[in-house]
């Protein structure tokens, strides 16, 4: 068994020199595909539900270079990575539809803290209870996905002290969401929820991870791990959903894999532990020390991933993916982005320059994974 995975990234459009410029009033406009964010300086694309990883890769590529090409036509504008205003812009909201109540809200209530670009990863499971099982489980291992991920150590020019400025700074909503025990429990906490205007409407559930589907929170499909920096390599990003579908293949498969029955944590104690360990994982990623939930135990992001690596890998090589989930040794001993991006500031290059570099380097490796792999499918 495989399961459907699919993703929203959200991107920044701008200059080659670094400089976010908001576009995507005109970019939604003129191509298919794209959403706009609150904000005009980033622009969303989603790419359809696929069991295939080499499917998923054309399609996380081809929107890219469809977008590249209309940004060439506006100007000389291209796509920026990282996940926040990394080069400077924060002092400001720049609405991409004025007259959205809805965006009215969000820029009254959070400002410029959701001004973030990112990635979401779907993953289908139909069936409510196991889904939400599989949303306790992979919550209380979110932590695991940011350090990861992390690509925004820098905002408005300055290192900030996080690996990912976004996770650190990024309004969680509702302050408070529980591990739920239930389909129908978690039903009846966001009906709550709505009732007390804690949320807004049931996409205004902003936490690391949650149960997603056409008519939330009735009728859910799928898994939405929402924690993660944007992943700029289409390898990278295919190797951490890799990890997470063998993860999730293994927790469908054992139903004794669960927070409730297998922590020495009572479930408000493991809602805590979890908040810590995001914290510690968006200011030190790949070598924050976390509290395992199972028994407490002090451990590395990179371990806890390796330990969990070693387990899934036999899943991954039976249902026929392991080759995409094998990069990931890569960015456990070379880093994160945030990570190479922090050492390269360590030498001496100013964030303006880190940030120039990865715009050419990504543009590059788009290039050379369409001619590689994508080009049959992308002509």
């Amino acid at each position: 068994m495989v399961l459907l995975k699919g993703f929203e990234i959200e991107m920044y459009t701008g200059t080659p020199q670094g400089e976010i410029v908001g576009l995507s009033d005109k970019i939604v406009a003129a191509l298919d595909g794209f959403v706009r964010e609150p904000d005009s300086r980033n622009v969303e694309y989603i790419t359809q539900p696929s069991a295939s990883y080499e499917k998923l890769l054309c399609a996380l590529l081809h929107p890219r270079r469809t977008l590249r090409n209309y940004l060439n036509r506006l100007g000389n504008y291209t796509l920026i990575p990282g996940s926040t205003l990394s080069l400077g812009g924060s002092d400001r909201f720049m609405r991409s539809d004025p007259a959205n109540p809805y965006h009215d809200y969000i820029e009254q209530t959070y400002g410029t803290k959701v001004v973030t670009a990112s990635v979401h990863i779907n993953v289908g499971i139909s069936d409510p209870e196991i889904l939400m099982r599989a949303c306790r489980v992979i919550r209380l291992e979110a932590p695991l996905f940011l350090a990861l991920s992390a690509s925004s150590p820098f905002l408005d020019g300055k290192a900030t002290g996080y690996h990912s400025t976004r996770w650190g700074l990024f309004p969680q909503t509702p302050k408070h969401v529980p591990l739920f025990a239930s389909h129908a429990d978690h039903i009846q906490w966001v009906e709550n929820q709505l009732a007390a205007g804690t949320m807004q409407n049931v996409r205004h559930l902003w936490a690391s991870v949650r149960p997603n589907g056409d008519r939330r929170p009735y009728d859910l499909n799928r898994l939405e791990l929402r924690i993660c920096d944007l992943v700029t390599d289409p390898i990278a990003l295919l190797a951490i959903t890799a990890l997470l579908e063998a993860r999730l293949l293994q927790i469908i498969e054992n139903p004794s894999i669960d927070p409730l029955t297998q922590s020495t944590f009572s479930p408000e104690e493991l809602v805590t532990l979890t908040a810590e360990n995001e914290t510690a994982a968006a200011t030190t990623s790949l070598d924050a020390q976390l509290t395992h939930w199972q028994d407490g135990r002090s451990i590395t992001a990179r371990d806890w991933i390796g330990e969990i690596y070693q387990d899934v890998w036999a899943i991954a090589k039976q249902q026929g993916f392991s080759c995409f989930l094998s990069p990931l040794h890569k960015i456990l001993r070379e880093g994160n982005e945030a990570q190479q991006w922090l050492q390269l500031h360590r030498v001496g290059f100013d964030s303006q320059c880190v940030i120039t570099q990865a715009i050419t380097t990504i543009q590059e490796r788009e290039i050379e994974l369409e001619d590689k792999l994508c080009s049959s499918l992308l002509t």
